[in-house]
C-alpha cells in the first residue's frame, strides 16, 4: 500500500512552545570557568577576543555532550566536552570533532570552523575544544515563530536536510583533508559488532535477547558499500540549524564528534530512524516529540530523493534504518545507565529508555 503524501498530514505548528535555546550551567556541570578563560584568552585568534568580558551559558537541550555557550563580550563561541561519568570507548571524542571542524568548513559551508582543542585535563576534567557560533533555527518538535509564514515549510525543511546531507556524502574525503579520518573497509561490520559490545556493558535483561537477536539478523544480512564517504554517524533534524528565511537553507550541521569513513547510507538510515511517518502507529508518533504534526517528507520521499541527489542505490534502505534503530536502542539505554548511576543530572535520561520496545518492534520489523 503506498503511504500518503506527506502533504495530507495535518499541520499545527502552534502546538508547543519552544525551549530556550541557552539557558543558565545546570547543577553539577559548571566547569572551571577561569581556567578556561585564561586558556583561551592565550589560544583564541585576538580578533575572537577583543578583551571583551567573559560570559558563560549552557545549550540545555542536547542528551549526551555538555555544549556551553561562551563570549568575549558580544563574540559568541561554543565549547563542547564529554558528558561526566563512565565514557564507552571511542564515544564523545572531542580530538575528532575538532580534526573534523578545523578542516571541513573549507569545502563544507554547513560545518561550523573549530578553533581551540585542549587536552590537558587539568583544565576542564577532559579534552574539550572551541569552535565558532552559528545562528539560526534548531527545530525541535515544533516550528518557531520566525518560519511560519513559509509556505510548506516543514516539507521544504524536509527536503533541505537531504539535499545537504548528500551534498556531505558527495564530497572527496582527501581534498576535504580528512583522507586519514577512519578505516572503510569492514565499516558495517565494525559497527554492529562495536555496538553488540556497547549494550553488554549496559544490557537491560528485559530486553537482552532481542537486542541479540537483532544484532544476529543485522549481522548475517549486512549489505555491500557502493561508495566511501565522510559520515557523520548522527544526522537528523534536530542536528542542524535553518535559514529562518529560507526553509531551503540548512546552515550548519552540529555533532560531529562520530565522524568517520564509511559506508554514506549510514547517515540515510540513522535520519530515517528519527523520521516520523504518517503511517506510523500513535505510539511511535508520540515519540518523535509533535515532528509527526510538522509537514514534513514521508521517509519514502526522502529515501527518493537521496537516491536522486547522490545516485546512489537505495533499495537496501530498510537494513540502515532496522541498523540505526537498534543502535539507538543502544544510546537511550546507555543515557539511561548514565543516570542510574548518578553520572547524569540530565532529567530526561531517567525515563529516555522507555523508548526501547519501540525501537526493538520497529527494527524487528523492518529486517523481516
Amino acid at each position: 500500500m503506498t503511504a500518503p503524501s506527506s502533504e495530507d498530514t495535518p499541520v499545527d505548528p502552534f502546538h508547543d512552545i519552544p525551549e530556550p535555546e541557552t539557558d543558565v550551567v545546570r547543577s553539577g556541570e559548571d566547569l572551571d570557568w577561569g581556567a578556561i578563560e585564561a586558556l583561551l584568552r592565550l589560544e583564541l585568534p585576538p580578533e575572537l577576543i577583543n578583551s571583551g568580558e567573559f560570559h558563560v551559558r549552557q545549550f540545555p537541550n542536547g542528551s549526551a555532550n555538555l555544549t556551553y555557550l561562551i563570549a568575549f563580550g558580544d563574540h559568541e563561541l561554543v565549547l563542547r566536552r564529554p558528558p561526566f561519568g563512565t565514557i564507552a570507548p571511542g564515544a564523545h571524542d572531542m580530538r575528532r570533532e575538532y580534526k573534523v571542524l578545523s578542516q571541513l568548513w573549507r569545502s563544507f559551508d554547513k560545518a561550523p570552523r573549530a578553533y581551540v582543542l585542549c587536552d590537558d585535563h587539568d583544565v576542564a576534567g577532559a579534552d574539550f575544544f572551541v569552535m565558532e557560533r552559528r545562528h539560526g533555527e534548531v527545530i525541535r518538535g515544533v516550528i518557531p515563530p520566525t518560519m511560519r509564514h513559509h509556505d510548506r515549510v516543514g516539507h521544504r525543511m524536509g527536503m533541505a536536510l537531504v539535499d545537504a546531507m548528500a551534498e556531505f556524502h558527495l564530497l572527496d574525503p582527501v581534498t576535504a583533508g580528512l583522507g586519514d579520518l577512519g578505516r572503510p573497509d569492514g565499516f558495517m561490520a565494525r559497527q554492529v559488532a562495536g555496538w553488540k559490545k556497547r549494550w553488554d556493558l549496559v544490557a537491560d535483561p528485559a530486553y537482552d535477547q532481542a537486542m541479540a537477536a537483532l544484532h544476529a539478523r543485522l549481522e548475517s544480512t549486512l549489505p555491500d558499500p557502493q561508495r566511501v564517504s565522510l559520515v557523520h554517524n548522527d544526522i537528523k533534524l534536530d542536528n542542524c540549524m535553518f535559514d529562518p528565511t529560507d526553509p531551503d537553507h540548512v546552515i550548519a550541521f552540529f555533532d560531529w564528534d562520530m565522524t568517520t569513513l564509511g559506508d554514506p547510507l549510514a547517515d540515510l538510515g540513522t535520519l530515517l530512524n528519527y523520521w516520523p511517518d504518517p503511517v506510523d502507529g500513535e505510539a511511535i508518533r508520540a515519540s518523535h516529540d509533535g515532528m509527526a504534526a510538522m509537514g514534513l517528507p514521508t521517509r519514502a520521499e526522502i529515501t527518493e530523493r537521496y537516491g536522486a541527489r547522490t545516485g546512489f542505490d537505495v533499495s537496501k534502505a530498510g537494513w540502515y534504518d532496522a541498523f540505526a534503530q537498534w543502535k539507538t536502542g543502544v544510546v537511550v539505554q546507555q543515557l539511561h545507565h548514565r543516570w542510574k548511576m548518578g553520572n547524569s543530572s540530565n532529567e530526561r535520561h531517567e525515563t529516555v529508555a522507555e523508548r526501547l520496545p519501540l525501537l526493538i518492534d520497529a527494527a524487528q520489523a523492518l529486517l523481516i
